[in-house]
């Protein structure tokens, strides 16, 4: 068993909570009554199993591991190529005819074998094996300049530093960098801090990060009051090393 790499069902049950909290707000609107709102990681959990779910639910066979591949598409996964890995996502016929006929191998779209998606999935291993084979023989970007204009769906399988670098994620100024010491906060030998931009995009009223994430005891004091300590008692608590 491998974790994922970031907390998905953490986000999406933020995410979840977000709708919940819309609809909550227009039923308010129209009834002038609110309402408890539960959200749980396990019923998200169990939510975004999604395909994989209803598959189990109504057929009663447990899914498997399968790596990159996709259960119910062929060719639908990750392919070595001359200098790393790609994408494929071909998900219909015409596709998949495009994506032979770029790759010099139109006799694969009328191979009895792959003809449809549903005999490619049944031969899936003697497909992928003769595809991996070709895949090979072009770099990444070769591949990706080669099916970019045939609406075959294809790019490089990145890390994180060449996905920031990526020219559409800087087009969509994805990294912003806040300044950490504006005025009125303290001076820091840390300029500034990068952060990731929001995904929402409206016309009207964009996303608007007013702060930045806090330096260590920035907001002491004002959580100190919160609590009901008045200024001399905050201090006290200075003088001592308490805070």
């Amino acid at each position: 068993p491998l974790r994922v790499g970031v907390a998905l069902t953490d986000l999406f049950t933020g995410v979840y909570a977000t709708s919940a909290i819309l609809a909550a707000l227009e039923v308010r609107n129209r009834t002038g009554a609110g309402q408890h709102i539960d959200m749980a990681l396990l019923d998200v959990g169990m939510a975004i199993l999604a395909n994989q779910a209803a598959g189990f639910l109504n057929t009663g066979k447990v899914p498997q591991r399968q790596g990159n591949s996709h259960p119910s598409l062929a060719p639908y996964q990750d392919f070595p190529t001359q200098d790393g890995s790609m994408l494929l996502a071909i998900g219909n016929d015409g596709q998949f005819a495009r994506f032979c006929e770029a790759a010099g191998q139109a006799q694969w779209a009328s191979d009895p074998r792959y003809a449809s998606n549903a005999l490619r999935v049944k031969n899936r291993e003697t497909l992928i094996h003769a595809m991996e084979a070709v895949t090979r023989t072009r770099t990444t970007a070769a591949w990706v300049a080669l099916l970019e204009d045939k609406a075959v769906p294809c790019g490089p399988i990145n890390h994180i530093g060449q996905a920031f670098d990526d020219a559409q994620v800087q087009a969509r100024g994805l990294k912003l960098n806040q300044p950490l010491a504006p005025a009125g906060r303290a001076q820091t030998a840390i300029e500034s801090i990068a952060t990731v931009a929001s995904p929402l995009r409206l016309t009207a009223t964009p996303p608007v990060l007013r702060n930045p994430p806090p330096l260590l005891g920035e907001h002491t004091d004002e959580v100190l009051a919160g609590l009901g300590l008045d200024a001399a008692a905050i201090a006290t608590l200075r003088a001592t090393g308490v805070v």
